[in-house]
């Protein structure tokens, strides 16, 4: 029997499952959350109709959401907003080829440097799905080209705009190069985009290319490292949506570390946060916090800490949220290390195939951040490695895995 309920209503069956929580449980632990005089068997009665998909829960969905410790937009999502490449011809009424004109002819007036920041945003966009050797010549190429309009006769406003335009395609650079294994690259690009940051005054900037820091101390184990460049980015940006995912680099290191409180409490910081801020324009730009986002950043530090269900469950959401009905993954990168998730969960629930199988998929993804990849599915590997060390399917995997490092697991 098919079912036809809302995907809200059918995550919190699953949230409060993944909990081992009755109907009547998940009411209890709502009721501190709910302002007014609300009788706890009412509100049981509204929790069925809402599972039923019955109604949809408009007045309480912000406290549902943080029961299950989730941001309201995540659990009950928007779709998305913007096309970046029909945006540019709308805006400014020109292409890739008419933008490169007039920046060649010198040519920079109000529609130039709209065209420009929509194109910095369209390629920002891609990041999630373009081949890496593809988005790295292009970003780099559109660097080149505004970082010369800095010698151009520019108003300070413009001025300051290229900078942080420049700041910007830094970062997006920065983060393929060092999704290619260009480490040293990277981070010549990354300490670029944190002096443009701070000469355009844009605290963004500024923050992501600290998370940038976080993220590579993360991947290189360096976990007091990530609590530091995290920090140092939180009090620059503390109400920029990167302090979202600063306090997310937060919780992973405090989940690899082996500090449950802290990780919960890094957790729970970010989704105050994120919860408080309006709804992003363009949910696809890489550089924006999604709601949806938060769940994945959850989905790594509970499987961390050994919540196996609650990872699962998750898991099932990233992969979902980022994939269209035609089985199109918009997010490959999310889902690979959501299927190493439910790769991890099941070698440890003693399911070695399904394991192998999540895994593999996983490795064998067309785009792909190696180290961050890496990482997570070493994950994969250490249970593998741990509990059936000697079989040669797991050995074929640990295999695959060491190749993909680069050295031994």
């Amino acid at each position: 029997m098919s079912d036809d309920r809302p995907d809200w209503a059918r995550r919190m069956v699953a949230e409060r499952v993944a909990r081992g929580w009755s109907q009547a449980d998940a009411v209890r632990a709502l009721m501190p959350r709910l302002a007014g005089d609300v009788a706890e068997h009412d509100m049981l009665r509204q929790w069925k109709r809402w599972e039923a998909g019955e109604n949809y829960p408009r007045k309480y969905a912000p406290a549902i959401a943080a029961t299950f410790g989730t941001t309201t937009y995540a659990f009950f999502p928007m779709p998305g907003k913007r096309d970046g490449r029909a945006e540019i011809q709308s805006v400014s009424g020109m292409d890739t080829v008419d933008i490169v004109a007039r920046l060649r002819a010198s040519d920079v007036d109000t529609a130039t440097l709209d065209a420009l920041r929509i194109t910095t945003d369209r390629l920002c966009c891609e990041y999630a799905y373009m081949p890496a050797e593809q988005l790295l010549t292009e970003g780099r190429a559109w660097l080149g080209r505004v970082a010369n309009l800095q010698h151009q006769r520019l108003t300070l406003g413009q001025h300051r705009e290229v900078i942080a335009l420049a700041g910007q395609l830094a970062l997006l650079v920065g983060c393929v190069e060092y999704d290619s294994g260009l480490s040293t690259a990277a981070e010549a690009t990354r300490r670029a985009a944190l002096d443009l940051g701070g000469e355009a005054g844009h605290l963004g900037v500024q923050g992501w290319a600290h998370e940038m820091r976080a993220w590579f101390a993360l991947t290189a184990g360096d976990f007091r490292g990530v609590i530091a460049a995290a920090d140092a980015g939180i009090a620059i940006a503390p109400n920029e949506s990167v302090a979202v995912q600063l306090y997310a680099q937060k919780a992973k290191a405090w989940a690899r570390i082996g500090d449950r409180q802290q990780t919960e409490v890094a957790l729970d910081a970010g989704r105050r946060l994120l919860e408080g801020m309006a709804y992003p324009e363009n949910i696809e730009n890489h550089f924006v916090v999604d709601p949806a986002k938060f769940d994945y950043y959850r989905m790594d530090a509970y499987r961390r800490v050994g919540e196996d269900r609650l990872a699962e469950q998750i898991a099932g959401e990233v992969i979902r949220v980022n994939t269209d009905w035609d089985g199109t993954e918009r997010a490959p990168m999310r889902i690979s290390e959501a299927k190493l998730t439910l790769g991890v969960v099941a070698a440890r629930d003693g399911d070695l195939d399904t394991a192998l199988s999540y895994g593999e998929q996983a490795l064998g993804s067309n785009r792909r951040s190696v180290p961050s990849l890496a990482m997570v599915a070493s994950d994969l590997g250490g249970v593998l490695h741990q509990r059936y060390g000697q079989a040669s399917e797991a050995q074929a995997f640990l295999a695959h895995l060491r190749e993909l490092r680069g050295r031994p697991v």
